[in-house]
């Protein structure tokens, strides 16, 4: 078999074009429905920093999956910027031919301090997580930690230097829809794209229940009473966002409905863990280890055929499936999502 120069399709017909990378998986904040305190305190075991890929091991990863079709790369986490050397990463991934699109996922804590360096080295789009404006109900979202002003602080840093910059909220039912109108209001008056995102299942440890849930419908009728939306047609396939703009503006805001309005028949990503293992669905209950490819004396051809192969095996659909296992009460162990990214 001969390295493809066109996208790899899985199973289901779907081909890959985009790639989560994680560069780490420990972060500073304890979100409930990421990486809750209880669970990762601080006897948790995170990989030790030598198990982490290095920035050449990361640059032949996306140069092979670049050839079977990948042109958007995330670089998330964990929190990719307590990564030392995340700039560096940037760097030599913005610099690989034929990757279209660089991204950054971050809670955006240490943001304004590096949002310069990171344009400046080719960064091009960044998401903020945001659930709260509310500093109590901020502290509390984000597992007892403070930084609210700092997070915003970081948002105006990223707009400033010229970065594309979205939020995303993830709105817990009980606990912080309250803050729906108040996010929409703040992102619309400075222009930006806020982004809501149901609560989903993901990992085994953040108490998950369809209770937890606000549909998107619900979120977005919210906002369309107080300022009328209208639907924004896909950029390209495979975008998990509904986009809709204010019929006043030209400011949009987003749905990603994984749980009310699953979308796997469009999904063309592929994740891949700080210490090199892929998944091919963010509810996977184990990745592939990749690792061994990404040796400098492997053949680059050796490491595309690899990739392919486990792309072609593909057939994973968990969300349009959910329903169905929990009335069947079939239930498996998923990856956590702080371990490879959302």
């Amino acid at each position: 078999m001969t390295p493809s120069l066109q996208p790899v399709h899985d199973r289901l017909q779907r081909p890959l074009q985009d790639l989560r990378l994680s560069v780490i998986d420990r972060c500073n904040f304890r979100c409930s429905y990421c990486m809750p305190a209880e669970v990762f305190g601080p006897d948790y075991a995170f990989l030790p920093q030598a198990q982490l890929m290095s920035v050449e091991e990361m640059q032949r990863l996306v140069r092979a999956m670049v050839e079977l079709g990948v042109t958007k790369l995330r670089l998330t986490g964990g929190e990719p910027l307590l990564r030392r050397d995340i700039v560096e990463i940037v760097r030599s991934l913005a610099g690989v031919e034929g990757l279209e699109d660089i991204a950054l996922t971050t809670n955006g804590i240490r943001l304004q301090r590096l949002a310069q360096n990171l344009r400046d080295a080719g960064l091009q789009r960044i998401n903020v997580s945001l659930d709260a404006l509310d500093p109590d109900l901020f502290k509390l979202m984000s597992g007892g930690r403070s930084g609210l002003r700092q997070v915003l602080d970081g948002i105006d840093a990223a707009q400033g230097v010229g970065l594309e910059v979205k939020v995303n909220a993830v709105i817990e039912a009980g606990v912080n829809e309250s803050e729906v109108l108040p996010l929409a209001r703040y992102f619309r008056e400075r222009g930006i794209c806020l982004r809501f995102i149901e609560y989903m299942d993901t990992g085994n440890s953040n108490g998950w229940g369809e209770s937890k849930v606000v549909p998107s419908k619900v979120l977005r009728g919210w906002i369309d009473r107080e300022r009328p939306l209208e639907p924004v047609p896909p950029q390209s396939p495979g975008e998990v966002a509904r986009r809709y703009r204010y019929r006043d503006s030209e400011v949009e805001v987003g749905f990603i409905s994984s749980v009310s309005e699953p979308f796997c028949g469009n999904c063309v990503r592929a994740r891949v863990s700080a210490e090199g293992k892929l998944f091919t669905c963010l509810f996977a209950s184990e990745g592939a280890d990749v690792r061994y490819l990404l040796k400098e004396d492997v053949k680059h051809s050796e490491r595309v055929e690899a990739f392919a192969a486990l792309w072609q095996r593909r057939k994973d659909r968990y969300s349009e499936l959910r329903s169905a296992l929990i009335r069947r009460g079939e239930v498996h162990s998923k990856v956590e999502m702080s371990y490879i990214g959302g």
